[in-house]
């Protein structure tokens, strides 16, 4: 007879002491901040483009389908957080997506540790780009608000990725993950407040034109062959945009039992992604419904909305303030892995274990580590150099989207699935994952193809 998944981690945890998280203090809604913080990025507010590009049908099914992809990889992944080995009878608890699958699919640890890596300096650059972009946003609003709608409001982006640059090299010294709960927290609230004044300046756009724009075709003012490399970019976007398989395991980590830790974040990801795509599906709709054909890239930095400039500017300080949460939530699973192997590789180095205390007054006391503080701020002043080499964030979206999306959402959670349930080869089961595999291969490949020509037309002006 099955056992229920309480039953099953409890038994496990029994047999495994050094398993037990009795004294973790994580809660269904402490995941749901950070699952938010992490996918419920600024881009959301580029949705209304992405909707702009394949249309009113076309758009929200894709949000639907995407939410749903998510969704089917999120319980795939929760299962593998321990996991049972039949060859030599061992329990090992995975606190990581990378070590989960060196665990589960050994042959293939060093490819997904590539993407691994690549995804998550990749998250980094784009919420430098993005965070810039909103700060340079509030000073064009206050400027447009001054001087006229037809005033010539243009500024540096690069100045504002400095800024944002220097808050996360502080950041990044919050010792680990474990320590961004009040962080995300904030985010996740942040979040919600910019994603609803995207809301409401887009109903408000509508009542005010007295008609909803658009059609179920999308934009209409490009040739054939432009239409389909905006679609690719379009759907990159959607996959960017749900992207948070990475960092479950570790948020999976700080659940408190009981009840399981697999059912509790089963949980949460449900209320997560489905809280996700209602916003993402009134974020982006609202937008195409105001603008149609003329939808910006982003709606509170693209400039579709000039008045009230007080809210523009609320909204875009709500943004940069959730991606500096959200740009710690990723990086922290970077560093905690890196500083990990260091430590292992030299057990006896004092660059990792030398801590100086620092008091500045009205702050509290914190720590300083020299591995800490080199290894971070380069990864910062990488991620930021990356960021002014390529500004453009649409496109960046769709590439980095649809590099990760299939192999780190689709294919190895899949196979991660059928080695753990031992799913029988061509039984019906594995046919319809494959089938599933293969559609989401397609998909990528097409998404690929569009963001690396809207690249190449950006930087080389073509």
């Amino acid at each position: 007879m099955a056992r229920g998944d309480y039953d099953e981690e409890e038994e496990q945890q029994q047999q495994h002491p050094s398993l037990s998280h009795h004294n973790l203090t994580g809660t269904v809604w402490t995941a749901v901040a950070h699952i938010i913080t992490a996918v419920i990025g600024s881009g959301v507010l580029s949705l209304a483009w992405s909707i702009a590009q394949v249309g009113w049908i076309a758009g929200p099914v894709s949000l639907l389908l995407f939410g749903f992809f998510t969704l089917v990889s999120a319980y795939f992944i929760c299962d593998i957080h321990l996991y049972f080995d039949p060859k030599n009878g061992t329990t090992t608890m995975n606190q990581s997506y990378l070590q989960a699958v060196h665990t589960v699919l050994g042959e293939f640890g060093c490819a997904c540790g590539c993407l691994f890596y690549f995804s998550i300096f990749k998250t980094g650059v784009v919420y430098t780009i993005t965070s810039a972009i909103s700060m340079r946003a509030i000073r064009r609003s206050n400027c447009y608000h001054k001087e006229g709608h037809d005033a010539a409001c243009e500024f540096e982006n690069k100045y504002y990725m400095l800024m944002f640059g220097i808050i996360q090299i502080i950041a990044s010294q919050i010792p680990n993950i474990f320590h961004t709960k009040w962080l995300s927290i904030i985010a996740a609230i942040m979040s919600f407040t910019y994603s609803f004044i995207g809301i409401g300046l887009g109903l408000a756009q509508v009542i005010g034109n007295g008609k909803i724009e658009g059609n179920i075709y999308g934009i209409s003012t490009t040739t054939p062959t432009q239409k389909v490399w905006l679609v690719g970019q379009a759907i990159g976007d959607i996959a960017f945009s749900f992207n948070f398989s990475l960092i479950l395991l570790e948020i999976q980590s700080t659940l408190k039992s009981p009840p399981s830790q697999k059912v509790t974040m089963k949980k949460a990801s449900t209320i997560a992604i489905f809280t996700t795509t209602i916003f993402y599906l009134c974020c982006g709709a609202s937008g195409y419904a105001a603008f149609g054909d003329l939808t910006p890239g982003n709606l509170l930095t693209g400039f579709g909305f000039y008045e009230p400039y007080w809210l523009v500017d609320f909204g875009n300080a709500c943004i940069v303030l959730h991606l500096v949460g959200g740009y710690q939530v990723y990086s922290q699973t970077l560093f905690a892995i890196v500083e990990r192997w260091y430590v292992e590789k030299f057990p006896e180095s004092t660059f990792a274990k030398d801590t100086q205390s620092m008091k500045v007054s009205p702050l509290p006391e914190f720590k300083l580590n020299p591995l800490r503080l080199c290894l971070r701020t380069t990864y910062v002043i990488l991620t930021m150099s990356v960021g002014m080499l390529f500004p453009y964030l649409n496109e960046v979206l769709a590439f980095a989207g649809s590099i990760i999306f299939w192999p780190l959402t689709i294919y190895f959670p899949v196979e991660m699935y059928f080695t753990q349930k031992k799913v029988v080869p061509w039984s019906g089961k594995w046919i319809i994952l494959r089938i599933y595999t293969i559609i989401c291969l397609l998909v990528t490949i097409f998404t690929l193809v569009g963001s690396i020509e809207g690249l190449i037309a950006k930087r080389f002006g073509k």
